[in-house]
């Protein structure tokens, strides 16, 4: 999760490295084109999302992490020379692959969630995992700038290709899709998982149950709750540094190391989050469902309230600004154990399924949100502007969450191991 979060944003400081005229190797792009290339991996990351989770429960979910790393890594490793061959364009097909890829991610992770973490400890273990992107985003916003600083803009792509090679051979030997496949673990525990996940006998084979995954109401609360954090969370991402530049006076480099803090309070706080969780579970304090809605809440709601406190910051104190925006995205670590794990508590066989429904619907969000943005913000450094930007993301966290609390639910759905969705059935033996 990491190394795809980093590849997926390296672009995001590269771009400004390689189109400044000082350089002995520069690009002159115009404003229209570097938007193009920065928007240009989610054209293919959309894409195939859905088709990604039905190919993750087909073939597992360690084929398809592979894939995306190991295909990322490449082009990544590339980058520099294909952009000196074939310019904006070469670069825009370069993340358009990657986006393709990188589709794969989130439901193969999902995947393999489902088949190795015991329920007790889901809630922390599927933290560090998810954890891990958040982590990836802040290392490659602080590590970026000093790379480029000593190396060029280039040693930013060597060294995520570079890094993504590495874990893609490690993880060809150490990794399995399942604990029945693997070899570096105990009998003992590969039946300890099992037996905690229900799953002590060989799995059958089903079809998927598209009628009824698209009918499940709980499922479509938890699509909702995926939205909203990505509408504000996409939100701050791409504008937070114009936020910073425009309105809170910030250089290049401060910009870069304080835009990196919100998402290592994020990471910071969602270990604590994820074992707050497994507690309240453990102890029985919550039934589980209610326990994803409490999660969910500090994810969405937090952050609602903190953006209406950074609206109304006096103009000027950069250090309280810094404090709400930090706030803002560092407790959405809280979704990380509320719709995440809905998403695989509803139906475990076909969690990849939904993760790949959820995210195709809340990506379309994370293109048109800060689109929503650009059509509100006339004048960058007009705070007025601003707030109300803000506003509008808090009242989307406030509202698709209530749908979330309303209408979802951590309870196995009954066509999650269905016997009509047998693909091998046997035939039937008529006694004269």
């Amino acid at each position: 999760m990491l190394l795809a979060f980093s590849m997926r944003v390296n672009i995001s400081m590269a771009i400004v490295d390689m189109t400044d005229s000082k350089n002995a190797t520069y690009f002159d792009w115009s404003y229209s084109i570097q938007s193009m290339i920065l928007s240009s991996f989610f054209w293919g990351y959309v894409f195939l999302q859905i088709p990604g989770g039905e190919l993750a429960r087909r073939f597992g979910g360690k084929v398809l992490i592979t894939i995306s790393v190991s295909v990322n890594s490449l082009i990544s490793l590339f980058m520099p020379i294909l952009a000196q061959i074939g310019g904006w364009q070469m670069v825009i097909v370069c993340r358009t692959l990657q986006g393709l890829t990188q589709a794969f991610v989130y439901p193969s992770m999902h995947h393999l969630v489902s088949q190795w973490i015991p329920i007790e400890e889901k809630g922390t273990l599927t933290t560090i995992i998810y954890a891990g992107a958040q982590l990836g985003i802040a290392l490659q916003l602080m590590a970026a700038g000093f790379l480029a600083e000593a190396w060029g803009w280039q040693a930013i792509f060597y060294t995520n290709g570079a890094l993504g090679i590495i874990w893609t051979i490690i993880y060809l030997f150490i990794g399995a899709g399942r604990p029945e496949d693997s070899k570096y673990i105990s009998k003992e525990e590969s039946l300890y998982i099992r037996t905690s996940l229900g799953r002590v006998e060989e799995p059958k084979r089903v079809k998927t149950p598209w009628s009824k995954i698209l009918l499940c109401l709980p499922l479509w609360a938890a699509v909702i709750g995926h939205c909203g954090q990505n509408w504000g969370f996409f939100t701050l991402m791409t504008e937070m540094p114009t936020y910073m530049a425009k309105v809170l006076g910030m250089n290049l480099t401060q910009n870069g190391v304080l835009s990196s803090l919100p998402y290592l309070a994020m990471y910071a706080l969602s270990f604590p989050m994820g074992i707050m969780t497994d507690i309240i579970v453990r102890k029985k304090w919550l039934s589980v469902s209610n326990t994803r809605k409490l999660s969910n809440t500090i994810g969405l709601w937090g952050p609602a309230v903190a953006l209406i406190g950074l609206s109304y910051i006096p103009e000027g104190n950069l250090t309280l600004a810094v404090v709400m925006l930090t706030v803002s995205v560092g407790v959405n670590a809280g979704t990380y154990t509320g719709y995440m794990l809905v998403l695989n508590d509803l139906a475990p066989n076909f969690s990849a399924n939904l993760m790949g429904i959820s995210n195709c619907f809340a990506n379309i969000i994370s293109i048109i949100a800060p689109l929503i943005c650009g059509v509100i913000i006339q004048d960058e450094s007009d705070p007025t502007e601003w707030r109300k930007v803000f506003f509008l993301a808090s009242a989307v966290y406030f509202f698709t969450n209530l749908f979330f609390i309303l209408f979802t639910t951590s309870e196995k759905q009954p066509w999650n191991e269905s016997e009509e969705n047998d693909i091998e059935t046997k035939p039937e033996v008529k006694v004269k």
